[in-house]
């Protein structure tokens, strides 16, 4: 027996909720797309549900409540996604200066955008956590084992984050190809990349492990 139909449709909408709600993943997606385009959006979009994986089985196996209950191990994690983040942050700041040619506004292979979502994701203890509190109140005793129930219920919440976040993309890269006509407005749009990802850095480095 597995879950029935009517739980997981409630765990597809309040899924697709919490993506949609402003957080790190999305905003992430939307500021890549912004400034590299929608393929690089979709790529990194791709790399972010990648890392859902890590996440979905440290629950299911278990590894999520050192994180929980580890006050070291949840602060290396987290300070390491915290120093990407402020290396992204350079990085833009950085390409303020040098994509002003008019020349391709995407310097990544697909691999290291691919890469990025990847390490944004998985660098951050804080969906960890979360899985752990949300995944188990869609699974019971009573419909099989515990662990396949979670792993399928992270693989719907994979597929519906990544077609949320893909709508993202999507828009963003549009609206960020119409602003890269204007020299001026790239500027902007990287000195307002590289603000956002200081400021997702100061939130990661600031939050506590209790949700």
């Amino acid at each position: 027996m597995m879950i029935p139909l009517e739980s997981l449709g409630t765990f597809v909408l309040a899924s697709a909720v919490l993506a949609l709600a402003p957080g790190p993943d999305n905003l992430f997606v939307l500021m890549q797309s912004a400034m590299h385009g929608r393929k690089a959006g979709l790529l990194i979009t791709l790399g972010l549900c990648s890392g859902l994986i890590v996440h979905t089985s440290a629950v299911a196996l278990g590894v999520a409540v050192i994180f929980q209950t580890s006050v070291v191990a949840f602060s290396l994690l987290k300070m390491a996604g915290a120093l990407y983040l402020v290396y992204l942050a350079w990085q833009a700041f950085q390409a303020s200066a040098t994509t002003l040619d008019g020349s391709d506004t995407n310097p990544y292979t697909n691999a290291a955008l691919y890469r990025r979502g990847i390490l944004m994701n998985i660098t951050n203890p804080k969906v960890t956590i979360f899985f752990l509190a949300f995944l188990p109140q869609f699974a019971s005793p009573e419909y099989g084992a515990i662990s396949p129930q979670i792993f399928l219920l992270g693989g719907v919440f994979m597929s519906t984050a990544l077609l949320v976040f893909s709508a993202i993309a999507i828009l963003a890269g549009t609206l960020g190809a119409w602003l890269q006509r204007s020299p001026t407005a790239q500027v902007y749009l990287n000195r307002g990349a590289g603000m956002v990802f200081i400021g997702l850095a100061l939130k990661l480095a600031t939050t506590s492990q209790t949700l």
